[in-house]
C-alpha cells in the first residue's frame, strides 16, 4: 500500500494530533515558539473569517471566538479582559443591532 504524505503547516486545535493517530494515521508537528505562535494565529484567523464568509455557518463563527481568545491570551489579554473592552466600547459607541448604514458625513467648511 503506497503513503501518501499531505502537508499542511498550519495551527489546529489542541486534539487533533490524537485525533489523527486515533485513526491510524500518522502525523508530525512542531511546538511553536511565541512569535511564530502569534503569527500563525493571525493566519487562523484570515482562515476562519474565509471559512466563514464562504460558508455562513455559525460553526465557523464558534472557531473563529476559539482563535479570538487564544490570540488575546497569547498577548496578554484574558477573556474576560476582552469581554471587559468589548462592553466598554459598546457603551460607548454602541454595537450593531441597529443595522446603521453611515452613507456620508457633509463637513461645514470654515471661510
Amino acid at each position: 500500500m503506497a503513503k501518501q504524505t499531505v502537508i499542511y503547516n498550519k495551527l489546529v486545535r489542541d486534539r487533533i494530533p490524537q485525533i489523527i493517530e486515533a485513526t491510524g494515521q500518522h502525523c508530525t508537528v512542531q511546538v511553536l515558539e511565541k512569535d511564530q505562535y502569534l503569527g500563525k494565529l493571525e493566519e487562523k484567523l484570515c482562515e476562519e473569517l474565509n471559512e466563514y464568509q464562504q460558508s455562513k455557518d455559525v460553526e465557523e463563527l464558534a472557531d473563529l471566538l476559539e482563535v479570538i481568545a487564544a490570540t488575546a491570551q497569547a498577548r496578554g489579554c484574558s477573556w474576560e479582559k476582552l469581554l471587559q473592552i468589548r462592553e466598554e466600547k459598546r457603551q460607548k459607541r454602541g454595537g450593531f443591532q441597529d443595522r446603521i448604514l453611515l452613507k456620508e458625513v457633509i463637513k461645514e467648511e470654515a471661510l
